[in-house]
């Protein structure tokens, strides 16, 4: 229970937090929507011949790939809490209870992996808009796919915000770090046809397995080429496995670091 409670309780204040605060809902929810229409549909058109196949129009490609940026967009505002809770000595205040530091680091990135999750479950109210047809059986994959991505996301997210001071500081380092990552996980064009060196790095981007696993569950078996995803199971084992690392790490700069 001393390590659950403080995880729950710092959850739960996260997602209440972050719900009262309705610009860090509509930014992280109606920016990815914005680049999804207008890049879908204002250069779709340019791009349909490189990165779709068949009747699968680029607003349909580019479905998943804004899925991903609604969790990784809220991932970094939740993290944001994080730095203004040092600065409000919240912080000081929770690392001085009798609670464990892995708790707590749990506790944050929990909250944040559940309002990510929420946020990206929302989006599949446009999926009829981008001429996907969802079947029952694929929303318990694409929340399983969101879930294992907003708590990698969040994780990073945390041990970045750990060890900065300033919130410019903070998206700074983020959208250098994370916008990169998103382009290159196969949500903007597939492997297919990029460079060899673009090819590379999109293979050693865990965000391209959540990215992947999104694209897995959203589309059926055969409107995917064999070959060209990796699995279902492969992905959602990748992108946990880097949300498991990132948290061991964030646990461990908050254990060795009393100062906060």
């Amino acid at each position: 229970m001393t390590f659950i409670m403080p995880a729950a309780t710092l959850a739960h204040r996260e997602v209440v937090r972050f719900g009262r605060q309705r610009s860090r809902v509509l930014g992280a929810l109606l920016t990815p929507v914005v680049f999804w229409v207008l890049l879908g549909s204002g250069l779709g058109s340019s791009f349909s011949s490189t990165v779709t196949a068949g009747d699968t129009t680029y607003l349909e490609y580019f479905f998943p790939g804004t899925l991903a940026l609604i969790v990784l967009f809220t991932a970094i505002f939740s993290s944001i809490s994080l730095i203004e809770d040092r600065h409000q000595g919240f912080l000081q205040a929770v690392l001085a209870a009798p609670a464990s530091r892995a708790s707590i680091a749990l506790g944050k990135i929990t909250g944040s992996t559940i309002l990510a999750t929420f946020q990206g479950m929302l989006l599949l109210a446009l999926a009829p808009a981008a001429g996907l047809s969802l079947s029952w059986s694929a929303i318990p994959m694409v929340f399983v796919a969101c879930l294992a991505l907003a708590f990698a996301l969040g994780a990073l997210g945390f041990a970045v915000a750990w060890k900065i001071d300033s919130v410019q500081g903070f998206h700074s380092i983020m959208n250098l770090l994370l916008l990169p990552m998103w382009v290159l996980s196969g949500a903007l064009f597939p492997a297919e046809g990029a460079a060899g060196w673009l090819r590379f790095l999109l293979t050693i981007n865990p965000l391209t397995y959540g990215v992947a696993a999104l694209r897995r569950a959203l589309y059926p078996p055969e409107a995917v080429a064999a070959g060209a995803l990796p699995s279902f199971g492969l992905s959602i084992a990748v992108t946990l496995a880097f949300g498991l690392v990132c948290y061991i790490g964030a646990t461990l700069m908050v254990s060795r670091d009393d100062t906060a």
